[in-house]
């Protein structure tokens, strides 16, 4: 096929030596099947920010960190630097994600170079060695979907114990692959602890997946993972081999106002105090 604009420095640098077809257009990225000498990889080329069609995308930035102060600066100000730092903030956000997961034991593809907004990676495929299809695409039987989705819950909570929240996790981001579930596309992914939406879209991902699962086994769609997993976490109790039930009773506490005033009351006296003694003193 013809040499996509976006791939040509790629090949001219060696990096690529076929392209060999379109593999799929995504709201922030085309993809398409290289060679690379001996090897059959996937290369994802991200669309620039007005083509892409991700919605809400600042939600999904909140909380990034950034190299350095400059370009923050820049980026806040909306400059063409600050927009092209913006650019490669957005594809690193990815690679790094993809390393620090499958250190954590997630399974994802295995990233080898990102360059000009192209990311060089694993290509999943099945056990005949094509491109392995999405979880979408997949009829499982009730005990594969009990077993899947458990597995794909010990992934949530590996990835949430790394500080990472998927934000767009469905089975449209899920390949199937003879070892089970690969999770893909990561370039949204947001940080647990610093975005403020980062509960809403934990709990999006989780339920997403509970209702999938639950075609074939319809008890997960009663389960209540997503909260589980999210107390956990915020009372530091959250580990990579958390066992789970799927079950969560939330308890609610009538607030002691009058506690609190008298707390409140308490402490300002006592600085009064302080204040005189002081003046008191001078």
């Amino acid at each position: 096929m013809k040499i996509p604009k976006r791939l040509q420095p790629l090949v001219d640098d060696g990096l690529i030596d076929d392209v060999i077809r379109r593999l799929k257009s995504g709201k922030e990225a085309d993809v398409f099947i290289v060679r690379c000498g001996d090897e059959i990889r996937c290369a994802k080329v991200y669309k620039e920010a007005e083509k892409r069609n991700f919605k809400q995308a600042v939600h999904y930035q909140e909380g990034r960190k950034v190299r350095n102060s400059r370009d923050a600066r820049a980026m806040s100000k909306g400059s063409k630097f600050g927009r092209q730092q913006q650019e490669e903030a957005w594809q690193n956000t990815e690679v790094d994600a993809l390393y620090l997961l499958a250190k954590a034991g997630v399974r994802v593809p295995q990233p080898d170079i990102c360059l000009d907004g192209v990311l060089l990676m694993e290509l999943i495929t099945d056990e005949e060695g094509l491109v392995a299809p999405r979880l979408s695409d997949v009829i499982l039987t009730p005990e594969q979907a009990r077993a899947d989705h458990a597995l794909m819950m010990n992934y949530a909570v590996r990835m949430l114990c790394a500080g990472l929240v998927h934000g767009d996790l469905s089975e449209f981001n899920v390949l199937m692959d003879k070892d089970g579930p690969v999770i893909i596309d990561l370039p949204q992914v947001v940080d647990a602890a610093a975005n403020n939406h980062a509960k809403s879209m934990f709990e999006r991902d989780i339920n997403n997946l509970a209702e999938y699962y639950g075609q074939f086994a319809p008890e997960l769609r009663d389960s209540q993972y997503a909260k589980e997993i999210w107390a956990l976490y915020q009372e530091g109790n959250l580990t990579p081999d958390s066992a789970l039930s799927g079950r969560f009773s939330e308890i609610q506490k009538r607030a002691d106002v009058g506690s609190v005033l008298e707390e409140i009351q308490a402490a300002s006296e006592e600085h009064q105090r302080r204040i005189m003694a002081r003046n008191a003193e001078e």
